[in-house]
């Protein structure tokens, strides 16, 4: 199921954003998991947090007014 080996993909990327990673989960998704799958999570992860942290100052930019 490629669905479910994306979403794999996307929840390793999200525990190693914030650097809590069991050595055994580790193993598991560097054995289930393609470099292109983690590559691809990571770009997607990593332009969800750039935005997030945009709108977040937007925001607070906004309300400061």
């Amino acid at each position: 199921m490629a669905s479910t080996g994306n979403l794999k993909a996307a929840l390793a990327v999200f525990w190693s954003f914030f650097g809590v990673r069991k050595r055994r989960d580790y193993d598991a998704d560097a054995g289930s998991l393609t470099p292109a799958q983690v590559i691809i999570a990571g770009l997607i992860g990593g332009l969800v947090f750039v935005l997030t942290m945009l709108l977040v100052v937007y925001l607070v930019l906004q309300f400061l007014k």
